[in-house]
């Protein structure tokens, strides 16, 4: 056993650095590289993908990814493992292994599929059994909104990616797994926590939590001090070094930008999170008000104490569905008074809609460099030297969208004056996916684990 496992962050989401990958694989000694390019907004968005080709239906920056790093794969033994699977983690695989080819490195990839979370073609089944599915905000049961569901994936643990290190694959891809467990499955296969070791567990998804993110945690997106956080333009992506016992140590590569600190990494820590006590997840349940954050040396944190409990019989869906349509358009209206006129343009524009009989479920109107971000708390903005008008629209029939998107350009000739730009010209109709999250019960949800070569 290893005394020490590292474990690399390269991919935040789908659209981060493409480079990042090679410079986590090259820039100095790791085990394992996670990528994460899951949200989940991005299952539905794989889904009409995969409806068009079904060949399609994975995150494909994930193959470019692997190009680059082959060497790291093959030469220095560095294991990946990413949900880059999408709704189609077997055709992923098949393209990961093509690349593989025609790079010089047949048969050097064991790839292993992870498959199992997707329930799109199991959902009938699933209600006819009993399993409302319930949204989690409104207790409204699936079956309101059932025919215009776009997507439905599980949220796997990390079980089936540690079968899949098990039969020795070097690639594992996966579709829709918690995003910690992307960085606790290797954890737990180097170290063979058991299942029921609670507090490994809950450490090695606290580590997953904390990279995750990617650079999120190494001075990106960070508030605290945030003007001293040198050279983010080579920002270096995070990684753990993990013991058996479930310590580790959050670094980056030398010669990298960023900063890895206690502030940096306790922003990361509380985002996306609910009860501090019970972040659930399907492996265990970690406590995070038990975790010790200490500095050991310059960007070298060390975490500590985690403590974890059994985890709940539910796995969460997240589920995807079409909601209508939108648009979205904008006018910048210059000083002086632009705030005046920018709720000029908004008041004319919503008299026209109306004189149209055009009828929207909701109209947004913000006034960005006015109150887009702080709302009323923003207090008096009327000495804005220029402000954005952004109009937008949402409702459930097509063609009164694709209409609005036609009123707002006569504005900047018809409306007050000083309209500096026309941003993006006209709106664009699109169709808007929307959140429905559920939960099953465990034992409805069958994993399974391919390897190919």
């Amino acid at each position: 056993m290893k005394q020490v496992v590292r474990v690399a962050a390269g991919q935040g989401f789908w659209g981060d650095d493409l480079d990042a990958p090679r410079r986590q694989v090259e820039g100095g000694p790791i085990d394992y590289l996670m990528l994460d390019y899951l949200a989940e907004v991005t299952m539905s968005i794989l889904q009409k993908q995969k409806a068009r080709d079904p060949a399609l239906g994975y995150a494909r920056d994930f193959i470019g990814a692997i190009e680059s790093i082959l060497p790291g794969i093959v030469g220095k033994g560095v294991k990946v493992v990413a949900n880059a699977g999408g709704v189609n983690p077997r055709d992923c695989a098949t393209a990961v292994k093509a690349v593989a080819e025609k790079c010089g490195a047949r048969g050097k990839l064991r790839i292993g599929v992870v498959s199992g979370d997707d329930l799109l073609d199991q959902l009938d089944a699933v209600l006819r059994d009993g399993h409302a599915l319930a949204n989690m905000d409104t207790g409204e049961p699936l079956s309101t909104v059932r025919d215009k569901v776009l997507s439905a994936n599980a949220y796997i643990g990390s079980e089936p990616i540690v079968e899949a290190l098990a039969q020795d694959a070097n690639v594992v891809i996966t579709g829709r797994s918690t995003d910690t467990a992307l960085t606790m499955a290797p954890l737990r296969y180097e170290f063979g926590w058991k299942s029921n070791a609670w507090d490994q567990l809950a450490a090695g998804i606290v580590a997953g939590h904390i990279i995750e993110c990617g650079a999120q945690c190494s001075g990106g997106n960070c508030l605290y001090d945030w003007r001293s956080i040198p050279d983010l333009a080579n920002v270096g992506y995070p990684l753990v070094e993990a013991k058996s016992d479930g310590s580790f140590v959050v670094t980056k590569h030398p010669k990298t930008g960023g900063r890895i600190s206690v502030p940096t990494v306790t922003e990361q820590l509380v985002y996306e999170m609910g009860d501090p006590r019970s972040y659930i997840t399907p492996d265990v349940i970690a406590d995070f008000t038990t975790i010790g954050l200490s500095r050991e040396a310059e960007n070298r944190v060390r975490v500590s104490g985690i403590k974890g409990r059994p985890p709940t019989d539910k796995l969460k869906v997240s589920i995807a569905y079409q909601a209508g349509f939108k648009a979205v358009g904008t006018l910048v209206y210059a000083w002086p008074d632009a705030l005046d006129k920018a709720q000029l343009g908004d008041k004319v524009l919503r008299a026209r809609l109306d004189r149209l009989g055009l009828r929207f479920d909701r109209v947004l109107t913000e006034f960005v460099g006015a109150n887009a971000t702080h709302g009323r708390l923003a207090g008096d903005q009327h000495g804005a030297p220029e402000v954005q008008l952004r109009f937008g629209v949402r409702g459930p029939d097509r063609a009164a969208v694709e209409r609005f998107t036609r009123e707002i350009a006569p504005l900047v000739l018809n409306g007050p004056p000083s309209v500096t730009g026309f941003a993006g010209g006209r709106p664009k109709v699109e169709e808007i996916v929307a959140y429905w999250p559920a939960l099953i019960d465990k034992a409805v949800v069958k994993t399974s684990v391919e390897v190919i070569q």
